[in-house]
């Protein structure tokens, strides 16, 4: 009986899984879901950034767009959950969806892509790579603050945004500035505090979000009477619909799953690779390039959020 009771686990059992931001999956039915999950994020998210100033360059309206890709994408998600028989959210459910669809999506998404009208899009991703940043700042209000690891991490990578800031590479007005740099502020509380509201089950939590998210950036939108500047062009009707079908169904949904199954720093882990393929299409595929002092800022940010990545 002893014998029996030590004999070692079956070869067949799932090893564990290391993952460039340093933590580990282990093994278990879910590990093959989170690592789909976070390597669809480090790719399609990464690209999402040359889409939307693609969509932009061909006239479709920030907000507009925006606002029309998450209402398309969280109604066809909502459809197909409905019809396979998933509960609709409750009052207080699309509540807490409508809270965290803002957060995430009409001040998140919405304040980045209008700062994409005017910033390159690698520069957009590595601002948004500080967002494991104000992830452990947010996290420490809801009483986990940052250990030693993680207040050098924060101090390091918000030296690379200031750098950012000195060295003119977030430039094109003050306004899309400021957007830009609340957009991984208003993503990071949004993404902490989702896991203390009672949101819907499952992926109808996604669509409920993406639909709520996308009323607030189409009503605001014609708040402030956006209008097509042209006749949108091939290349944005086809980016504006790799955002709707890749960065919204496939990319928000892999984002909510890892928020419900997986640590925050696990969640949040894409802004650290992102801004590299991000950096990398543009110059490949747009043209765009960074000054020296942008090199150096994305090293900060990078090495900062590696720091807190491997501080939790």
């Amino acid at each position: 009986m002893l014998a029996s009771r030590a004999a070692p686990l079956p070869v067949s059992q799932p090893a564990p899984v290391s993952l460039p931001s340093g933590d580990v999956l282990p093994g278990g039915p879910q590990r093959g879901w989170l690592v789909a999950s976070i390597l669809s994020l480090y790719i399609i998210w990464g690209s999402t950034y040359l889409a939307i100033r693609w969509a932009l360059e061909g006239g479709m309206p920030p907000f507009q767009m925006s606002g029309v890709r998450f209402v398309l994408a969280g109604a066809l998600l909502f459809a197909v959950l409905w019809l396979r028989g998933a509960p609709v959210p409750t009052a207080r459910q699309w509540g807490a969806s409508a809270l965290v669809g803002l957060l995430l999506l009409g001040v998140g998404n919405g304040g980045l892509v209008f700062a994409q009208q005017s910033v390159p899009s690698g520069v957009a991703a590595l601002v948004v790579g500080s967002l494991p940043l104000w992830t452990a700042l947010f996290g420490g209000l809801f009483g986990q603050w940052p250990r030693r690891a993680e207040r050098w991490g924060l101090a390091v990578g918000f030296g690379g945004i200031v750098l950012l800031n000195l060295g003119g590479d977030v430039g094109g007005g003050l306004l899309p500035t400021l957007a830009m740099l609340v957009s991984p502020m208003s993503w990071a509380l949004g993404s902490v505090w989702s896991r203390r509201l009672p949101m819907p089950r499952g992926l109808m939590s996604t669509a409920a979000q993406m639909l709520c998210g996308g009323v607030v950036m189409l009503g605001f939108s014609l708040l402030i009477g956006e209008r097509p500047t042209a006749m949108p062009t091939p290349k944005a009707v086809l980016a504006f619909f790799y955002l709707v079908v890749f960065g919204s169904l496939v990319g928000y949904s892999a984002y909510g799953y890892l928020l419900r199954n997986a640590r925050p720093s696990l969640a949040t882990s894409y802004a650290y690779v992102n801004p590299v393929l991000a950096v990398f299409l543009g110059g490949l595929l747009a043209g765009e390039t960074m000054t020296p002092t942008a090199w150096l800022a994305m090293g900060a940010i990078l090495g900062a959020v590696v720091l807190l990545t491997r501080g939790k």
